[in-house]
């Protein structure tokens, strides 16, 4: 039997060539997976439900498939964020308040997965109804390149297994960054697609318009192949850098107020400008004019999907024996009450017009994905609301949240280390509704240039 890790060392197109061919059993592939989730999820904290059992039923279906040829993720091992269903499973959301009653169904992404060939290795952590920047509760979630800092957030459990190579690759969600910002800390590509181009399904109303599904991968080709399986997309998995001139523009300055940008951060994304430059590509510093309510589309929103949550939740069941909400998810329902009536879809056409008219002039957007590197590994879930939503919001700056509110796809590539945290930079591309492939040409693009290690080093 080969090692896990040689096994993982492929990429999850070259495990499912080898087992649509025959020279990989997948057997083999999930029992090599699982034995290295045991053996260092005790430090990473990515998974608090592993499927062992289920996965291994699933590997012998896949072997046993009549056409296995035509499984583009044929015995893959595949993580799913535990806040949608997974059939047999409890979805707990980070919470300790909901009933345990597993789920009847696979939800359609999961469904999508395991229909293309992909095994169901476990569910990955994120935190409390997938509101905060940090993932931890039960457990801290780690960040593989340094276990000081967190995995982030809101799928961090995702980030964290696939970017210390426990997975090939994961999925995840996104309300205002929850995909792009934990595959920067973890050093790995992630991408928010358009508005309900991956079935969404998601809570209050799928984040009053803002969260999508989407892919985490250590490569474009692998980002790739798993959103066309998710959006029933073929042709998405077909990836081409642009052949003509692109007009990109680049800025460090934050949709957000006051916040400030790590320097580190700034140069990541002014070096990426010149090798795009360098390409022959147009580069020039500019920035749509954010208008006045941008954050506050994000902002209340994000509120009002936790007043939604708590309130939906029977005051006795909140404090049966599984235990109430955490401090910060109830201050910030409380908040979410008196901003809930101010929500209103305006404020999403608002942003959305402007970005549309921004993206006439230029192709592509490139900008920071954070505003700082990742924050500590910490006990965030048992400080106050209000440390925690400056935290949040000192760190992200607003740059992932923007194309939430404008339902734009956006992906985030690697791009070097932090000298101070030691832990990964990325940057963010960005373009128009539908412009997925465009994204996945120009981070093939930047991979080709400028490659990264696809592994965090020392999980071996």
């Amino acid at each position: 039997m080969e090692t896990a890790e040689r096994v993982l060392a492929g990429t999850a197109s070259e495990i499912a060539a080898a087992v649509q061919q025959g020279a990989r059993d997948p057997v083999d592939v999930v029992t090599d997976c699982l034995a290295r989730i045991q053996r260092h999820d005790r430090v990473l904290g990515a998974f608090p439900r592993l499927r062992a059992d289920e996965a291994m039923r699933e590997a012998v279906e896949i072997r046993e498939h009549a056409n296995r040829s035509e499984l583009p993720l044929a015995g893959v091992p595949v993580a799913i964020k535990d806040n949608i269903g997974v059939a047999g499973e409890v979805q707990h959301a980070g919470s300790h308040v909901f009933d345990p009653e597993p789920a009847g169904s696979d939800h359609v992404v999961t469904e999508r997965l395991r229909s293309a060939g992909a095994v169901v290795v476990g569910l990955t952590s994120t935190p409390e109804l997938g509101l905060w920047l940090t993932t931890d509760g039960d457990v801290i979630t780690r960040n593989p390149w340094n276990c000081d800092y967190s995995a982030s957030g809101s799928s961090g459990g995702s980030a964290a297994a696939v970017g210390s190579g426990l997975v090939p690759i994961s999925h995840g969600n996104d309300g205002l960054g929850s995909i792009r910002q934990p595959a920067e800390a973890c050093g790995i590509v992630g991408l928010k697609p358009s508005r309900a181009l991956v079935p969404s399904g998601l809570a209050s109303d799928n984040w009053y318009g803002l969260a999508e599904n989407g892919p985490m991968a250590t490569t474009v080709a692998d980002l790739a192949l798993m959103l066309s399986v998710m959006a029933a997309r073929p042709d998405l998995a077909n990836v081409t850098e642009p052949q003509g001139l692109l007009r990109v523009a680049a800025s460090v300055r934050p949709p957000v107020h006051g916040v400030r940008v790590d320097p580190e951060i700034t140069r990541a994304v002014f070096a990426v400008a010149g090798l795009l430059r360098r390409e022959g590509h147009i580069v020039e510093r500019a920035q749509p004019a954010y208008p006045k309510r941008l954050g506050l589309a994000g902002t209340f929103r994000w509120m009002a999907v936790a007043a939604d949550a708590v309130d939906a939740v029977d005051a006795a069941s909140a404090a049966n024996g599984r235990g109430g909400f955490q401090g910060r998810t109830l201050g910030h329902a409380s908040a979410g009450r008196r901003v809930r009536p101010l929500v209103t879809d305006d404020q999403l056409s608002d942003w959305q017009a402007r970005a549309e008219t921004f993206f006439d002039s230029y192709d592509v957007m490139l900008t920071p994905v954070t505003a700082t590197p990742p924050l500590l590994a910490e006990r965030w879930s048992e400080r106050s609301w209000t440390t925690n939503v400056r935290a949040n919001v000192t760190a992200s700056g607003g740059f992932a949240g923007m194309w939430n509110v404008a339902g734009f796809p956006a992906i985030t590539v690697p791009f070097g280390l932090h000298p101070v945290s030691r832990t990964p930079i990325g940057i963010q591309l960005a373009t128009r509704a539908g412009g997925e492939a465009l994204l996945l040409g120009v981070a093939a693009m930047v991979e080709r240039i400028h490659p990264w290690t696809r592994i965090a080093p020392g999980w071996v």
